[in-house]
């Protein structure tokens, strides 16, 4: 017998701490993006924001040990779990930051994602494009094209930090449809990624990668190990996995588009990096293709 299926209010209510969670991991992502590109003048390497973003979310995570034992994921999926998203995406990320602006950032990490996601899930969970999704896509497209094409001219040489945030999308990419596929839960899938790769990262950092954390103030260290390993690790682990649990990878990572024109429009006043008239419509647009995909219109009356 077919297990039954749930009640609509548990459905609604499950939909709402989607929502929630969406929107929260926003201004998570948003603020990682600014302290991320903040670093390439705090006199740390992109290998130290990797140490410090492991060990905070190492520390982070000993309490939550404590009050729910050891995620058992098998070798086999934890060490895929750890390439993509643990080192995967933020090593290429931390890079790229040092090479393009923080707007570069939000356009090539979290606004490629719908697509590579929307790729992936119609490659290997055989997820349909439906018309709305398409259009959905397609004028958030055109916004994160406009938003791009406002910075780009401005840093010529950016390309090639453009390279690695587009292949740390793509590790996110992986992460997401991994979770999906092997049903991991939010809390087992961070908890997993906070413990395991501090003790991988931290001896290989400390004998053979170049450092200059000696240099930098104790007040940048002490910010960039609470936020990178607390906020855009633990928490926004939790957040996103918790979401695309809820509301799906398209949903999901279509709300999460509204990060590029956040942490372009934050980087103006925060860095210093200013936003012309084709990056306001563009930060317009991708609103708009977000509100068309989760917002859900009335039926007609037949």
């Amino acid at each position: 017998m077919s297990a039954a299926a749930p009640p609509p209010t548990a459905v609604a209510r499950e939909r709402r701490i989607g929502f929630a969670c969406a929107f929260a991991v926003l201004f998570v992502w948003a603020g990682f993006l600014l302290s991320s590109r903040l670093s390439a003048s705090q006199a740390l390497t992109p290998w130290d924001v990797a140490a410090l973003r492991y060990a905070g979310a190492f520390l982070a995570a000993l309490p939550l040990l404590a009050l729910l034992g050891l995620p058992r994921l098998p070798p086999l999926r934890l060490l895929p779990i750890l390439a993509a998203a643990s080192f995967g995406f933020p090593i290429l990320a931390y890079h790229g930051f040092t090479l393009a602006p923080a707007a570069h950032g939000g356009v090539m990490l979290p606004g490629t994602l719908p697509f590579l996601t929307a790729a992936l899930g119609a490659a290997f969970l055989g997820e349909a494009w439906t018309r709305r999704r398409v259009a959905s896509l397609l004028v958030v497209a055109l916004g994160i094209l406009l938003l791009a094409s406002d910075t780009l001219g401005a840093h010529p040489g950016a390309w090639r930090g453009d390279l690695l945030f587009l292949g740390g999308s793509c590790c996110w990419a992986l992460y997401t449809l991994l979770i999906r596929l092997w049903g991991i839960g939010a809390m087992q899938a961070t908890l997993s990624i906070a413990l395991w790769s501090a003790p991988l990262y931290l001896p290989v950092w400390w004998f053979l990668l170049p450092s200059s954390i000696g240099q930098a103030s104790s007040g940048a260290v002490l910010y960039q190990l609470a936020y990178q390993g607390v906020g855009a690790t633990i928490l926004a682990g939790l957040l996103f996995t918790r979401a695309v649990t809820a509301l799906g990878a398209p949903t999901t990572t279509t709300i999460t588009a509204l990060v590029p024109g956040m942490a372009a429009l934050a980087a103006w006043p925060l860095l210093g990096e200013p936003l012309g008239w084709a990056g306001f419509l563009g930060v317009g647009l991708v609103t708009a293709g977000m509100i068309l995909l989760v917002v859900r219109l009335p039926e007609r009356a037949r």
